[in-house]
């Protein structure tokens, strides 16, 4: 192997971005800001995405999809964002709900769900988080309980996307270990309108298309086959599909970050001050090329974590997808508060696309995990300290 071939991408992955980064370029973030303040979803934009076959890159070819990995899906995330049109549920349906179906459903499963994944008319939301548990798996509540030969879900979740405009919800529930008696993670695909099964908005400051929502699961009774992979293999199936979460997330961030650095440089070549442009003073340059810097180093991370994803390395993907989430929302963050500085009152108006960047930036460091559990992951399992919790 040509030894520059290890640093760089496939051309097949290089052509898959500018595809992405055209058809995303002809809706832009004109299109998808007017969807999200006028309470529209980006259908148009997600049906195109689909009918091209880029949400369905990472599907296997024998369920329609292309039989790439990982990477790829990461990439047309990234380039979406990059174009201005961050597609929340990128993260959700097609990487997480695709991968641990195609991973660990039956047949019936994989032939039901997949091919809708990979062309855009179906979607799938996923719900992990409770109001007194977080993400933590050991702490989670909502239980699932064989009667017959029906499961019956009980409890809650929240801050669960896309309910709204998901067919189904694929739910972390908690059921007993037949062998040993304890309650170990499972996961179960539950439809949207399922009797005892209600879902709320909750309100947020953030605009965006995609909505929030609290769940409520009040004795959801349940075919057996809605339970997706072993119910006694516990937290191995369900990190299967967190790692792509994280990978996805930290695509979404450098995505965004590298919209608002474009943003930025442009405006800092043209503004002009005592009859320079302001780009030519260090003061505004030096931050810029940080983030540049900053922003290229997540990128590297994340193209590390999903080549050990793809190869099968779920332990190694999983460090590497936690520190690439991380570096990805810092550098977004801190490019999003450079480039409206730069852009001084007109970072705040709405022409310039950038004001309301500076919530959704802010979402990489608490969601789909928080820095500070992703700095306890690191510290644990990289660097072998004592758990701190």
């Amino acid at each position: 192997m040509n030894q520059s071939s290890a640093y760089a991408e496939s051309a097949e992955r290089q052509a898959l971005r500018a595809a992405v980064s055209d058809l995303a370029g002809s809706y832009g973030r004109d299109y998808f800001t007017r969807c999200a303040r006028i309470g529209e979803k980006t259908t148009e934009l997600w049906a195109d995405v689909g009918k091209h076959g880029y949400l369905g890159v990472a599907v296997p070819e024998e369920y329609g999809g292309g039989g790439g990995g990982i990477g790829d899906l990461a990439a047309v995330c990234e380039e979406l964002a990059a174009a201005g049109c961050p597609l929340l549920l990128m993260v959700v349906s097609p990487a997480i709900c695709a991968t641990v179906i195609a991973r660990f459903g039956t047949e019936d499963q994989k032939r039901r769900w997949l091919p809708g994944f990979a062309d855009g008319s179906r979607k799938m939301a996923f719900s992990i988080t409770e109001p007194d548990a977080g993400s933590n798996a050991h702490n989670i509540t909502t239980t699932a309980r064989r009667e017959g030969d029906s499961w019956v879900l009980g409890g809650r979740k929240t801050y669960i996307s896309g309910v709204d405009e998901s067919e189904a919800v694929l739910v972390v529930a908690r059921c007993e270990n037949a062998r040993t008696g304890k309650l170990k993670p499972a996961l179960f695909v539950v439809p949207t309108d399922a009797d005892g099964f209600e879902w709320r908005p909750i309100e947020m400051d953030l605009v965006t298309p995609e909505k929030q929502f609290t769940l409520f699961f009040d004795d959801v009774r349940l075919p057996e086959d809605s339970l997706v992979g072993d119910e006694n293999a516990g937290l191995l199936q369900l990190f299967a599909g967190l790692n792509p979460e994280r990978i996805m997330a930290a695509s979404f961030s450098t995505g965004l970050a590298r919209f608002a650095l474009e943003r930025a440089t442009e405006y800092v070549k043209t503004r002009e001050v005592f009859g320079v442009p302001i780009g030519a003073h260090q003061a505004i340059a030096h931050p810029l090329a940080e983030s540049t810097i900053e922003i290229e180093l997540a990128r590297l991370m994340t193209q590390k974590a999903a080549a050990l994803y793809d190869a099968g390395d779920d332990m190694g993907a999983g460090e590497a997808a936690n520190m690439a989430k991380y570096a990805a929302a810092e550098a977004a963050c801190t490019v999003v508060d450079r480039a409206i500085q730069v852009h001084g009152g007109n970072g705040i108006a709405s022409e310039y696309g950038l004001g309301n960047l500076l919530a959704v930036s802010r979402v990489g460091r608490i969601a789909p995990v928080s820095r500070e559990m992703v700095l306890n992951f690191v510290a644990m399992h990289t660097l072998d300290l004592p758990k701190s919790y």
